[in-house]
């Protein structure tokens, strides 16, 4: 065993020395997982072990995804950060289609710092005119979008919004798959900025958030302010801004949590290492002497113990971070559905449908069809979605679902049709059976409409 352990110690030790690049893949890496602190940290070490190895291309890629990084929290660092890039890159060039990209988020992050000081976007369109210049010579396309984009923003910014919906038009055109969700979003912005609300509409129904949870948040909120737009609910619109803010700051502390849950990770990893390095150096200062082989296999022991412990608290720490997502999602939750509930209380035509007695209610197509676009501009588009699916079903019967979705009870909807309370249910029976193709009698019309 001795001469087993001999062998072992003279083989190469293995250790880890990080490079350039691998900092920067770990820290992008992070920076997916939401984890910003610790890819600042990687992006900061990639720069400076850049830096000592003279690896331009790493260097100036470092300094693009450090400024990303921080551009929310500190926008004036994340511009020099970009100014460090451009540097870097005019000195050592290696890719048209990077300094384009160099160009466009120095321009934004310049814009970013005017916004917030309110002075001059002079040296911001400065960049984005010139990154312009260059994707347009090249016929970048993705990166002419790209750019017209940044100038409606920045137009939008400086509240010239027919120049900002000029620009977007054209960044429409040229957009690409992956980009249209960021141009159709400053388009919808601008046209709600000029109170066009039937275009803006438009513009925020044709965005396809797919997974990105932020983007549907966006999407969502500005149809509902639309929604109360329309009903001339202003100051409800401002307390249902305030409301989705407060949602926001929600999501972002979950996002603060992961970080942290991510740091304590990578300290443990750097525990772990220093750890093995060192039984490792004991392995080879003692293996002299018969007593090491003892001090190796105590040491091995205390590591996987140590190990295990590690395990079980990270699967404590875990099972707390999924509890408390899990908290958040549902409080979430209750202010999406208490905004729907303000929302379709305030309607006029509620009141008319939810009144008392037994007479005639009548609604008018112009009523109708605004119960529906309320409840598609609240509901994720819940009705355009049945109709599609559904084509033969008649327009008595969306309507019965629309009455049965809002909760009007069987006899106003019997004051609406004109029939009894059991013909009502009749009905309902009716179209969950023959439309539906539900013959459980325990599941109701009412919870295959909110499925």
């Amino acid at each position: 065993m001795i001469a087993v352990l001999l062998t072992a110690c003279h083989q190469q030790q293995g250790i880890y020395f990080p490079t350039a690049t691998g900092c920067l893949e770990e820290a992008e890496t992070a920076l997916a997982n939401d984890s910003i602190r610790l890819g600042e940290t990687l992006l900061r070490k990639a720069i400076h072990l850049a830096e000592a190895s003279e690896d331009w291309h790493t260097n100036y890629i470092a300094h693009q995804r450090l400024a990303e990084a921080l551009s929310e929290s500190n926008p004036k660092e994340a511009l020099q950060l970009m100014k460090q890039a451009l540097n870097i890159y005019e000195q050592h060039p290696d890719n048209e289609h990077n300094y384009v990209i160099l160009l466009d988020y120095a321009g934004t992050y310049a814009a970013q710092v005017a916004y917030s000081k309110e002075g001059t976007y002079d040296e911001a369109l400065d960049y984005i005119h010139r990154a312009y210049s260059i994707a347009k010579k090249s016929q970048m396309n993705d990166m002419m979008c790209q750019t017209l984009t940044s100038l409606a923003n920045i137009a939008w910014a400086k509240k010239d919004y027919h120049q900002a919906l000029e620009y977007a038009h054209q960044a429409e055109r040229a957009a690409t798959d992956d980009l249209r969700p960021g141009v159709l979003q400053v388009l919808g912005r601008s046209y709600l900025s000029l109170n066009m609300t039937d275009s803006a509409e438009t513009a925020y129904r044709k965005i396809r958030p797919g997974d990105d949870v932020h983007m549907a948040y966006i999407v969502q909120s500005n149809l509902a302010k639309i929604a109360l737009r329309r009903m001339g609910a202003r100051q409800v619109e401002d307390s249902v801004v305030e409301a989705f803010e407060k949602a926001e700051d929600f999501y972002y502390k979950a996002l603060e949590q992961k970080d942290e849950y991510y740091q304590k990770t990578l300290r443990q990893e750097i525990e772990n290492q220093q750890l093995e390095y060192n039984s490792k150096m004991y392995a080879r200062t003692l293996i002299i002497i018969i007593v090491a082989l003892l001090f190796v296999i105590s040491a091995m022991l205390l590591v996987v113990r140590y190990r295990m412990q590690a395990q079980r608290q990270e699967k404590r720490q875990l099972q707390q971070e999924t509890e408390h997502q899990k908290a958040l999602l549902y409080q979430a939750n209750e202010v999406v559905a208490f905004l729907k509930n303000f929302v379709l209380e305030r309607m006029e035509v509620m009141k008319k449908l939810n009144q008392n007695g037994n007479s005639l209610i009548y609604l008018s197509t112009h009523e109708w069809n605004e119960i529906e676009r309320t409840l598609n501009a609240i509901d994720n588009n819940s009705f355009a979605k049945l109709r599609e699916q559904y084509p033969q079903m008649q327009e008595d019967d969306i309507r019965l679902c629309i009455l049965t979705r809002l909760g009007i009870s069987n006899r106003n909807i019997g004051n609406i049709y004109c029939i009894t309370i059991s013909a009502v249910q009749h009905r309902k029976l009716k179209l969950k059976k023959e439309v539906f193709g539900e013959t459980n009698p325990n599941i109701t019309l009412e919870q295959i409409l909110k499925s």
